[in-house]
């Protein structure tokens, strides 16, 4: 049987990592177990000083070995496995801890899972219900996937694990800045706004207070995490967040979903009209290139509709623009006392082009406040008279 699953890797070009830092009391029986299933294993002593080196010695025929000097934490030495695993032409690794939480013997599930889905993440899931898991686990465990789930959309039910399948075609595509622990976050939420698939698969998991030898500081790696998750929520709200839903409506039809949205029959009328009206606004004001991502951001904050002002937003098609642009510069000569027609057969000088300036701009933040009243007073007539509200629970 496990000359099947080590032919089997070998023909997925699968291959497993296992970082280790002194660790002696399970390193031997992880490295056994690990290679009864596979034999392409390649192990990153990230400067132990215990007796790693001579147990990983006993096995040198039979791995790739990779060598850190100094201790540079569990990220580096996944980071150098990955780079050297993408060297030697393997397609995916699986990563395993040396402190003997994993069983060897799920390694064929990974496979399994990969095979069924080439393209994905293969998450190993732990029952962090059981009575050995440590308290200070279960806290982190919980944690990781409440920030993940902010940063990402996706909720997994164990994203601390370091049982993991990688695609490595994936990881090569994104920069990493993290060398600790870390790291595992990190990669795991770059994935993810790659829109690259997770699939999680139970595994088994042992907390043996005799063997197991913990490195993770609470303070200094904590801390670590938390400027890390700091830095990725910032991202995701300025950036991913918007990245994901516009994905997603142009994936489904901007009208498919913009007719849904309408048709939801948890928000007022007035907050949907209200949406289509901020969107025609945003979609006017001088902005270009960033009207839908400021959009989302302050529709977010004003608690409106994303999705209707998104769609909404996307007045400046186009086809659309010379009439918002001709429109806005009309407003503006209105409203500004030196306003002036251009000639487009005249020399233009740099006081002309600031006075054309000028009145774009200011005309467009008339036409925009202009436009998007209407759109919000007809949107919001249309809705009172094909679509009732919401009925809300009264206490009597």
């Amino acid at each position: 049987m496990s000359e099947s699953y080590q032919a089997a890797f070998k023909t997925h070009k699968c291959c497993v990592v296992i970082p280790t830092y002194n660790n002696e009391k399970t390193l031997e029986r992880v490295i056994d177990g690990v290679l009864s299933y596979c034999q392409d294993v390649i192990i990153v002593n990230d400067g132990a000083t215990d007796s790693s080196p001579q147990i990983i010695e006993k096995f040198i025929d039979q791995i790739t070995l990779l060598v850190h000097p100094k201790n540079s934490g569990k990220g580096k030495a996944l980071r150098d496995a990955f780079a050297k695993a993408l060297e030697m032409g393997f397609d995916y690794a699986i990563t395993i801890d040396s402190d003997g939480q994993h069983y060897p013997e799920n390694l064929p599930d990974f496979l399994t899972a990969s095979l069924k889905n080439p393209n994905a993440i293969i998450m190993g899931s732990r029952n962090m219900d059981q009575a050995s898991v440590p308290g200070k686990s279960s806290f982190g465990h919980k944690f990781s996937n409440f920030w993940f789930y902010v940063e990402t959309g996706i909720k997994l039910p164990d994203t601390q694990t370091g049982f993991r399948l990688y695609p490595l075609h994936e990881i090569k595509k994104r920069k990493y800045y993290t060398t600790k622990f870390e790291f595992e976050i990190e990669v795991i939420v770059k994935m993810a706004w790659r829109f690259v698939q997770f699939e999680s698969i139970p595994i088994k998991v042992l907390y043996d207070p005799n063997e197991r030898v913990s490195h993770f500081r609470p303070f200094k790696d904590f801390t670590r995490i938390s400027i890390l998750n700091a830095y990725l929520v910032i991202m995701t709200f300025l950036w991913h967040l918007h990245v994901r839903l516009i994905r997603k409506i142009y994936k489904k039809g901007l009208w498919t979903i913009f007719k849904e949205e309408l048709n939801n029959k948890n928000e007022s009328n007035l907050k949907k009209s209200s949406a289509i009206g901020f969107g025609i606004f945003m979609g006017i004001i001088p902005i270009w290139g960033f009207q839908m991502l400021v959009a989302a951001t302050i529709a977010k904050l004003l608690k409106l509709n994303t999705v209707i002002t998104l769609v909404s937003s996307n007045i400046s098609i186009p086809p659309m623009i010379p009439i918002l642009l001709f429109l806005s510069y009309w407003c503006g000569g209105i409203f500004l006392e030196n306003s002036i027609i251009l000639n487009w057969n005249s020399e233009l000088s740099l006081h002309d082009i600031y006075l054309n300036l000028r009145q774009y701009i200011f005309g467009s933040v008339i036409f925009a406040v202009i436009a998007g009243s209407i759109s919000f007073l007809i949107s919001l007539l249309v809705l009172s008279v094909f679509r009732k509200n919401p009925k809300t629970n009264r206490i009597d």
